[in-house]
């Protein structure tokens, strides 16, 4: 099949890192699993077998079909959709029961992981290959180039794990650029709930807003220069330089 140049669409084919990938995720037999976008299903012919219920997620109807019809996948659950808009919790009845794993397309990789910050009352954990600078970005550490506002909501809701690096030369069509796997478990007890997650929200999508800017420009709507300093901030200084800790102290001064 022709890769779909709209889709994002670069097929994994190299055997060694899907067994590398499916050693990673550690399936068990009593696993409820949701893989996002199957592509050709390389990985899910080597994960089928080893876990209780498959179901995956894919947008491309022509893929879907052909997964449809391979009879290694018979009892595969195969939902045409979008991940980006997927009732995913209708899965399972309650709890964090749901795995996840797919080699996501680079076009909507922040943005499913924005949405799966959402569902994780229904997730206990995702194993995910992303472009190499995305999980640079996950993982970052405040004060590096790669800190950023993905880096903070990450891991305010996961812990977040590098796992393996994976060269442009394991898909079909080569892309331009380098992979990497990052495994992200969320957090069972969040250190903010309801407005003030809200909050903290706002405030850290304003402070890397515009990066160049110092707090006070960036956070003069949300937060005065008083409170700042109050919590040993200095005003003066920018969003990148901040740790989680410190955005979770300054939510909690606002509120």
């Amino acid at each position: 099949m022709r890769p779909k140049k709209r889709l994002g669409q670069h097929f994994l084919r190299d055997q060694d890192v899907v067994r590398r990938i499916v050693r990673a995720f550690t399936p068990h037999p009593d696993d409820v699993t949701v893989e996002i976008g199957p592509g050709e299903g390389v990985l899910t012919r080597e994960l089928a077998p080893s876990v209780k219920v498959l179901h995956v997620i894919e947008i491309d109807a022509e893929l879907c079909r052909r997964l449809g019809q391979d009879a290694a996948l018979r009892d595969v659950h195969v939902h045409h959709a979008d991940a980006l808009r997927f009732p995913l919790c209708d899965l399972v009845p309650g709890g964090p029961q749901l795995r996840l794993i797919g080699n996501l397309p680079y076009n909507i990789s922040t943005p499913l992981l924005f949405r799966l910050f959402g569902h994780r009352a229904c997730v206990r954990d995702m194993l995910f290959m992303f472009q190499q600078e995305v999980v640079a970005r996950i993982v970052a550490h405040a004060g590096g180039k790669d800190y950023g506002r993905l880096s903070v909501m990450a891991q305010f809701f996961c812990d977040a794990q590098p796992v393996l690096n994976v060269s442009p030369s394991a898909f079909w069509p080569v892309p331009r650029v380098h992979s990497a796997v990052v495994h992200l478990t969320p957090r069972l007890k969040l250190p903010l709930s309801g407005a003030r997650l809200a909050l903290f929200e706002d405030i850290v999508r304003h402070a890397f807003s515009q990066r160049r800017k110092t707090l006070r420009n960036s956070l003069r709507d949300l937060v005065d220069e008083e409170r700042m300093r109050g919590i040993g901030i200095d005003p003066v200084r920018r969003a990148e330089t901040l740790s989680l800790a410190e955005f979770v102290a300054l939510t909690e001064a606002v509120a």
